[in-house]
């Protein structure tokens, strides 16, 4: 029996969790999955939930509708109970835009859609010395709010992670496996036309050869510095 909840929020009908979601499970967390996008409200406070999850999504964190906006606004409340936060992708941009910063797409307007380097910063170097490869699906990357830490870089999308107290934002999707891959290739495979996108067998066979690296990365994120304080 567990008394430990990690809040969930993610943005399709069919969206998964992925590894994030089994990992918290693996370690004691029953999973509170919302979605605001479908109506469904958020908590006012954290008392039942220890940490917060938002994931991407195919919105941009700059558009005009109303669970953007709900969902950005209520980030104020896990960083007002000082509770662990993981943004992912489109999480992280949110996070990003409510401390200040800003998201926008790359100057020559390609997307990065499948495996690609970061660039640890010194604030950095320890969280991705064991892994710097990761899976991509994004158009638009965040700028760094100015009270946060950033701690990788790219090359094409300049700034990948960042840190605020116990909230992180990442650009990248440690949480997609294997089976969520497949799955994205084949809904939106169309996307792989996109300046930038890795072709489909390219992004497999980079799936093959880092995939378990990234899977042994997250666990070392997980329990080294989102959850630290609170396994």
């Amino acid at each position: 029996m567990t008394n430990k909840r990690a809040l969930m929020i993610v943005h399709q009908k069919r969206s998964s969790t992925g590894d994030v979601g089994y990992k918290l499970k693996q370690r004691g967390y029953e999973l509170d999955v919302k979605r605001p996008v479908f109506g469904e409200t958020l908590p006012d406070n954290m008392d039942n939930h220890d940490l917060a999850v938002i994931y991407g999504g195919p919105p941009s964190a700059n558009d005009n509708l109303d669970y953007i906006k709900y969902e950005t606004e209520w980030i104020s409340t896990v960083l007002k109970y000082n509770k662990p936060f993981l943004g992912i992708c489109l999480g992280a941009q949110m996070l990003a835009n409510n401390l200040g910063g800003t998201v926008q797409r790359a100057k020559d307007k390609s997307f990065e859609i499948g495996f690609y380097n970061i660039n640890p910063v010194k604030a950095g170097l320890k969280l991705f010395h064991g892994q710097k490869t990761f899976f991509q699906w994004h158009k638009e990357g965040f700028s760094t709010p100015s009270s946060c830490q950033l701690l990788a870089t790219g090359d094409t999308f300049q700034e990948q992670a960042f840190q605020y107290n116990d909230a992180y934002g990442i650009q990248f999707h440690p949480e997609v496996n294997s089976k969520m891959h497949l799955k994205w290739l084949y809904y939106a495979g169309y996307m792989l036309r996109e300046k930038g996108a890795q072709k489909k067998m390219q992004q497999l066979n980079l799936r093959l050869k880092h995939g378990k690296k990234i899977n042994m990365w997250l666990d070392y994120f997980l329990d080294n510095y989102l959850l630290k304080n609170i396994l």
